[in-house]
């Protein structure tokens, strides 16, 4: 990431919707962070009906991606006692579709992975060449790449307007967004597969990006970010109501500009983060994974986190209050909520005692 980018190097925020200012200040909320965790479960509380009255989405499609491998003493944070030292998680895109006031159309891309140079993310780089590879077909399943999926959708490249990630781990756009400047390893100049796209991201990555702290280098590509053009981003600095039932909160911890994808559905609202990589994460008292319930019980946690980098473990327990008070329960097992981890923890038989107790597998919303 090229430091340094002004405002007027980047493209106009004008075109995304009303900003959410439910939750500025809850950095400044005196009282250090158990105040901003009461803070947060309050105005989420609030600010649920708010949402839901600005409509719904006309569609929302899930598609999978790829299901690999992630370190259990990460995704389940001190709690699992599996014997098993990696679990498996499926990554999966959301496309959501929405009719703007005046009928124009949108498409959003959520979590649109390029799997392949995802690959070269240096803790997955690491993994794999530590992995014989008869093995790795083992613990890797490619599911379908992002352009297959919305061929089947009938959602062309040329419609999309906009890709946002809960965070830019692992994350390589150069061939969704084209690069200003020919790629070795891609051939030469790369023209955007996504022409009219613009990146959603918190202007707190993108700085962050530009000097990355050593608790984070493992799980970002900056290089592949180096050749991108400024104006493909839209950095904002908090949430947006993007569209009817679309919005985005600002959720720091897991990453300091991390953000959660929020939704008003036929069946409630969702958000939609990598803060925890399972449902029953949110609801820990439910959870049959080994040690799970006990830990949390033991340590008067209410939620369990997927800790990577630590950066602001606090602050990431608040954020997971505040999504958690935010949705709505599951109607499939109400001791579950609607909250959508976009990797979700997924069973595999290579891997014990990480098995969920519950999961949504995808996210079905027609209006």
């Amino acid at each position: 990431m090229r430091p340094g980018w002004t405002t007027s190097e980047v493209a106009d925020l004008r075109q995304l919707g009303a900003r959410i200012d439910a939750f500025d200040g809850m950095a400044n909320v005196s009282g250090g962070p158990g105040a901003r965790l009461r803070w947060a479960r309050a105005r989420a509380t609030a600010f649920r009906a708010e949402f839901a009255s600005t409509g719904t989405p006309d569609s929302i499609d899930t598609c999978d991606l790829v299901t690999l491998p992630y370190p259990t003493r990460f995704g389940l944070f001190r709690a699992s006692r599996a014997m098993s030292p990696f679990l498996s998680i499926t990554n999966r895109m959301l496309v959501i579709r929405w009719s703007e006031s005046d009928g124009r159309r949108r498409v959003l891309l959520f979590e649109p992975s390029d799997v392949e140079l995802g690959r070269k993310t240096p803790y997955f780089a690491a993994l794999s060449a530590r992995v014989p590879r008869p093995l790795q077909g083992l613990m890797v399943t490619s599911h379908g790449t992002v352009m297959a999926h919305l061929a089947r959708l009938g959602v062309t490249p040329e419609e999309v307007d906009y890709l946002m990630f809960d965070h830019l781990h692992t994350q390589d756009l150069r061939r969704w967004v084209g690069t200003s400047v020919p790629q070795e390893d891609l051939g030469g100049a790369v023209k955007p597969l996504f022409p009219n796209a613009k990146v959603i991201v918190q202007r707190d990555e993108l700085d962050a990006m530009a000097d990355l702290h050593p608790l984070q280098q493992p799980w970002y590509q900056p290089k592949a970010f180096e050749a991108l053009r400024p104006e493909v981003f839209l950095p904002v600095e908090g949430g947006r109501v993007l569209g009817p039932g679309v919005g985005i909160v600002a959720t720091p911890g897991h990453v300091s500009g991390n953000q959660t994808l929020l939704l008003n559905t036929s069946t409630g609202i969702w958000a939609s983060s990598e803060n925890v990589i399972a449902t029953e994460c949110l609801t820990p008292e439910h959870s049959r994974l080994p040690g799970v319930a006990a830990w949390a019980r033991e340590w008067g946690q209410e939620v369990i986190l997927n800790a990577i980098s630590l950066e602001s473990t606090v602050e990431q327990y608040n954020s997971v209050i505040l999504e958690k008070a935010l949705v709505d329960r599951s109607q499939s097992d109400e001791r579950f909520l609607q909250f959508f981890p976009s990797s979700e923890l997924t069973e595999a038989w290579t891997n014990p005692g990480t098995s969920p107790t519950f999961s949504h597998l995808a996210i079905h919303h027609r209006r």
